[in-house]
């Protein structure tokens, strides 16, 4: 067996591509099967020229650490000098697992810096002249610079980004393969750029940069009820630098100015909510080409200016196409018109191929659910989700739109020109391409239904930022929301830099008494959320999210950045409550969607709301000082648990009643006592622990609780001896429950436990998303107690490995791929009752199993059988 490490990774990077740090982390696994790591060197290559094809090894010696002693493989420190903008380097790692002779080098990885400083930027904005009316809808327009190139090209590098968003192209052949860039920052602080190789576009001679442009959320209407335009600008504006760099060392540099030429082209209009319009009769395919003397129509563009100060490099994958869904039925409406369902709520836009004469206008609507045989497009408010293309007459075209998403599993078809086949148009999924890294499934197939419908939503709500709801006139990035969820996306998927990078913006949004806004990037003016004002639950976000990304990934050093959020925040709470520790005065939220909550008002749940906020105040402290102590921040870990206990005792003197009963009786306000660590001692968590499963036992098992609640009342009922309920809870299909929604053919998590009611009509409230995956959140609980992997210590260097089964489930098979290798547990329960259960655990780490009828039993990294039924485990 090869001990060799797998490639070395960068921060939170898919590739090196472009890094935005000097002196980027280093990550590394272990092949299954290999001990304990002793040691490591490594090993970089400054220009990385001995692996780059078709260049010979100019004889610089590579830096080598030596030996260094340890365990440490994960986020480790760059050694040695940083990098320089556009520097490259290759790196390897060898590692020691006992005894004096080394694993072989890992394949080299390479990393190459993007632009570090403000002075390595040339480029200013360039775009068409602006509008007379920036309030009217606005045809996207195109920018484009002819050059040439008077050497071969030896690499070619291209740093880009937009004030809206782009879509490059070189010499008629697209840049990238990502949309919707640069996605959604607090623009103003911080606009994302993105490095491509672009070597292999271009040739010595003529050649033509170009790019589609878009508005984006930058300019285009965000928001409500419409929404709100020129949020951040009312230019639409390029941002490139090609830098090329020629056989014999020297460079050229084609960077947006004055003499780069705009147009408008066949798109007609394009928006994030309404959709896009494409003229294909507007065409010229060779407009990004060099071909001569412009056509009539290109001028000069206008230009703006951009702090290169505020241009920063990702840490995060982009929004990408991740797969590709064909129609399950095609029905033929009549005069044109076609029927398609998906046969799965998604989020993405068609591709279509037709042909037909000069001028049809092909309409492509969207939506989630169906009424009468018809597009259910009430729920969608004034997001018209509507493409359109028309044709040109010149023989079969394919198109799909550019700077437009929709949430959708069915499509109207319309003005199509013929029979329309299954062929000719596939739904085309898009997401922030995040790696997977978690999969459940188990012997009943409505739950594993109900947990893919949570990850095809958490994947069409994590597009650059983690939003509410894909389809809607709403679509931000409620805190709230990620806050409950986050447990379970960082399981899903490798999410840690793309939410690094939205807690950041959510720190820039912070206002500076410690407000934390209910949605980032915030919308000025919108009702009832502005001013912004502070929120449980939702501004928990600030301490409670950080934190379980650094208990997933492991990295300290995210923990650490947004500390002085989480900080402020508690101490806006502190000073709320005042003497009293109770936050018991302003706006909230509260247990949000209760389900006997009125369509109306959503807000009006069974839960007292202060009680609520009390509670979060108390858990959200805690993690603060929790945090500090994994900081080294001694004082404040002693402050903030200090002021912990203080907030859960008034907690108790004001909604702990005699009996250890909650002055609001309810599930939810039993959950977060217990779930939260609220009550005095064992026999008062014992107390609240049997009310609870009275009370979800009196509901007939169904759901009484709403976004604060849901989350946790299963580990409540669990943690207080009523697995029993929790797995009634889980399994029961009337309405409110997780399995009605799959009874009623629910392929995502809806917003409403009834947005479709169960004689087929639609919620009647003007909020009914059937794709929020919020109340999703009990697939954690799925992961950790039906499929029994839990994390230990940060970024699973320890795990727990403990089924509880129930509910009739007979077997389950988890897998969680931890920033140490492969974790995985499969049990299933035999014939004569035992639980034999096959576990994994990861390379460099330990495992505690824990089963029934057995003593816990420590692992070593391997695959187990453990038997349930006493004796020892052995090795696969």
């Amino acid at each position: 067996m090869s001990l060799q490490p797998a490639p070395i990774t960068f921060e939170h990077l898919s590739d090196g591509l472009g890094a935005g740090v000097a002196a980027p982390r280093l990550s590394w696994t272990l092949p299954p099967g290999a001990a304990v790591q002793d040691a490591y060197e490594i090993e970089i290559e400054r220009d990385g020229t001995r692996y780059l094809r078709g260049t010979s090894h100019r004889g610089a010696t590579p830096y080598r650490t030596g030996r260094i002693p340890g365990p440490e493989q994960i986020l480790v420190r760059w050694p040695g000098a940083p990098l320089a903008s556009r520097e490259r380097a290759v790196v390897r790692v060898r590692v020691w697992t006992g005894g004096d002779t080394p694993s072989p080098w890992s394949p080299p990885a390479a990393v190459e810096a993007g632009l570090l400083a403000p002075g390595d930027w040339r480029a200013v904005p360039v775009g068409a002249d602006r509008p007379e009316d920036p309030d009217s809808d606005r045809r996207p327009a195109r920018v484009l610079r002819d050059f040439t190139l008077d050497r071969p090209v030896a690499r070619a590098r291209l740093y880009i980004t937009a004030h809206g968003l782009y879509e490059a192209e070189i010499n008629g052949r697209r840049v990238g393969d990502d949309t919707l860039s640069p996605g959604w920052t607090v623009y103003g602080e911080r606009l994302r750029y993105r490095t491509y190789d672009v070597t292999g576009h271009l040739a010595p001679g003529a050649n033509t940069i170009g790019a589609w442009l878009g508005d984006g959320w930058y300019r285009g209407r965000i928001g409500f009820d419409g929404g709100h335009r020129n949020l951040y600008g009312t230019d639409q504006s390029l941002i490139a630098q090609l830098e090329v760099t020629h056989d014999d060392g020297t460079t050229t540099v084609v960077a947006t100015d004055a003499d780069w030429l705009a147009a408008t082209g066949p798109v007609l209009f394009s928006g994030l909510y309404e959709g896009e319009t494409f003229d294909a009769r507007l065409h010229d395919p060779r407009w990004s080409t060099p071909h001569g003397d412009r056509e009539a129509g290109w001028h000069r563009v206008a230009t703006g200016s951009r702090d290169p100060r505020t241009l920063i490099a990702p840490t995060g994958a982009p929004v990408r196409c991740t797969e590709e869904i064909a129609p399950v039925t095609v029905t033929a409406k009549g005069e044109g018109r076609h029927l398609l369902d998906f046969g799965q709520n998604l989020v993405g836009r068609l591709r279509i191929t037709v042909d037909g004469p000069a001028g049809t206008a092909v309409t492509l609507r969207h939506a989630e659910v169906l009424q009468d045989g018809e597009l259910a497009t009430r729920p969608l408010r004034e997001a018209i989700s509507t493409d359109t293309y028309v044709l040109d007459g010149s023989g079969a075209q394919t198109w799909e739109p550019r700077f437009t998403l929709h949430g959708f599993r069915y499509a109207e078809v319309d003005g199509w020109p013929g029979a329309l086949t299954p062929d000719a148009v596939t739904a085309r999924v898009y997401h922030t391409d995040m790696t997977r890294t978690g999969w459940f499934e188990c012997s009943d197939p409505m739950v594993n239904r109900l947990h893919e419908n949570v990850v095809w939503s958490m994947r069409g709500n994590f597009v650059d930022i983690p939003t509410d709801c894909p389809q809607r006139d709403e679509r931000l990035g409620w805190t709230g929301d990620i806050q409950v969820f986050a447990p379970t996306a960082s399981f899903l998927y490798d999410c840690a830099g793309m939410l690094d990078s939205w807690l950041t913006d959510v720190g820039v949004e912070q206002l500076p008494d410690g407000t934390v806004p209910w949605y980032v990037p915030v919308i000025p003016g919108e009702p009832i959320w502005t001013p912004v004002q502070p929120g449980a639950a939702w501004g928990d976000v600030a301490t409670l999210t950080p934190w379980m990304l650094y208990q997933r990934f492991g990295d300290r050093e995210l923990l650490r950045r947004h500390y002085p959020m989480g900080r402020a925040w508690v101490d806006l709470m502190t000073r709320l409550a005042g003497p009293s520790r109770l936050w018991d005065t302003g706006f909230q939220l509260g247990d949000w969607l209760d389900p006997i909550a009125p369509p109306e008002d959503p807000a009006a749940a069974r839960t007292d709301r202060y009680l609520v906020a009390t509670a979060y105040f108390a858990w959200s402290t805690r993690h603060l000082a929790l945090t500090a102590e994994a900081l080294g921040l001694d004082e404040d870990a002693a402050r903030y648990a200090g002021l912990a206990d203080e907030v859960a005792a008034a907690f108790r003197r004001r909604y702990v009643a005699p009996g250890s009963l909650m002055t609001s009786d309810s599930p939810t306000a039993y959950s977060v006592a217990l779930a939260f660590d609220l009550l005095d001692g064992e026999r008062a968590r014992q107390r609240a622990g049997d009310r609870l499963a009275e009370l979800v036992l009196r509901d007939g098992a169904r759901i009484a609780t709403g976004f604060v609640g849901t989350p946790l009342i299963c580990d409540a009922l669990t943690d207080t001896g009523h697995l029993d309920v929790a797995y009634r809870l889980l399994t029961q299909t009337e309405c409110p429950s997780w399995l009605y929604t799959v009874t009623m053919g629910a392929t995502t998590i809806w917003e409403r436990w009834d947005s479709l009611r169960p004689d087929g009509t639609l919620n009647p409230g003007g909020m009914t998303s059937f794709n929020h995956y919020a109340l999703g959140a009990v697939a954690d609980w799925l992961h950790r107690v039906v499929g029994g992997i839990a994390p230990a210590a940060p970024g699973s260097r320890a795990l727990t490995f403990r089924p509880r089964p129930g509910g009739g489930i007979t077997w389950a098979r988890t897998r969680h791929e931890t920033p140490y290798g492969t974790a995985a547990l499969a049990w299933e329960l035999t014939a004569d009752g035992r639980l034999v259960a096959t576990v994994t655990v990861p390379p460099g780490c330990t495992g505690t199993v824990e089963l029934p009828g057995r003593a816990p039993l420590t692992l070593a990294a391997g695959e187990h059988v453990v038997d349930g039924a006493g004796g020892q485990g052995r090795a696969a």
